[in-house]
């Protein structure tokens, strides 16, 4: 399954005094199974980029393809693509609505064409695969914290079996625990459903954890796309656009301007301990073996 964008453009209030490109020329392809990132400053484009993928927004201009097919098309069945690419929106509350957790999440299934009983054995599989405790199903989803909150949000669209899963921020208001908790679940999402992720978040940190494409976006373009090692290494160029490196990445190379030969390509904590651990070892074997080169008879010192 794949997604692609060809010169898609997309402009608000066109041919008024207001006219401005949220995206300009955008061209991607997105092949299935990938864990994608998306990251740029606030207005860059993300949030309208990724509301293209399943319908929700019609480009000014352009086309997008899924498998092979023009989505506005007449006649296409965009419903359908809605179950196929779904998306969880930054705000949770904006996409509950039920009495009760599992209704809510039961919702989809049910709007698919399956009876209430088909419907909840997809939802109590899919809130167990966000990590939703099973006895609080019956709860209001609107009592529910932010992170369960987000977690019902997600389960919602997972019950549907999307074959693509777009995240807008879902860890944004979260506590350190509560955003690593859901990052992992959505990264053994992908890994045991074999699911196409597109994670868009404002951490650098999350992104070189997880991704493993990195889209930057900036003026409503494509600013780069490349591995996060790939896209961090022009982090000075980042900068000017409002956006950095992982923290890690700068410790690294203030270590190197140091004298300390450490990878400065690395971008995550434990890429950063490999890469010093490494050096420091080289570093004892090599005076280790100046050492003995030194009292070997005939070469010692005078």
């Amino acid at each position: 399954m794949s997604i692609e964008l060809k010169n898609i453009s997309y402009v608000y209030s066109p041919g008024t005094a207001y006219e401005i490109y949220a995206l300009r020329d955008i061209t991607l392809n997105i092949p299935d199974g990938q864990f994608i990132g998306v990251i740029g400053h606030t207005g860059s484009g993300k949030s309208t980029l990724i509301q293209h993928l399943n319908a929700l927004l019609r480009p000014t201009s352009g086309t997008i393809l899924y498998n092979g097919q023009n989505i506005w098309d007449e006649g296409y069945d965009r419903k359908a693509l809605r179950s196929e690419v779904g998306l969880v929106f930054q705000y949770p509350e904006h996409q509950l609505f039920e009495s009760d957790v599992l209704s809510d999440v039961c919702f989809g299934p049910m709007n698919q064409g399956l009876t209430r009983e088909e419907a909840e054995v997809q939802a109590r599989a899919a809130l167990k695969q966000v990590g939703f405790p099973e006895d609080s199903l019956e709860n209001s989803p609107f009592e529910l914290s932010g992170g369960q909150k987000k977690r019902v949000a997600i389960a919602g669209v997972l019950a549907m079996n999307p074959k693509f899963l777009i995240l807008d921020e879902p860890t944004a208001g979260l506590d350190p625990r509560g955003r690593d908790e859901i990052l992992d679940q959505i990264a053994l999402l992908h890994k045991e459903r074999g699911i196409t992720i597109m994670l868009v978040s404002h951490s650098m940190e999350d992104m070189a954890n997880y991704a493993e494409r990195l889209i930057v976006m900036n003026k409503g373009e494509v600013f780069f796309d490349d591995t996060p090692r790939e896209v961090f290494r022009h982090y000075k160029e980042l900068e000017p656009v409002g956006l950095a490196a992982p923290q890690i990445t700068y410790i690294m190379h203030a270590l190197h301007d140091r004298g300390l030969p450490v990878d400065t390509d690395v971008t995550t904590v434990e890429e950063a301990k490999e890469s010093i651990l490494k050096t420091l070892n080289t570093g004892k074997k090599s005076q280790k073996n100046k050492e003995q080169a030194e009292t070997v008879p005939g070469r010692s010192k005078v």
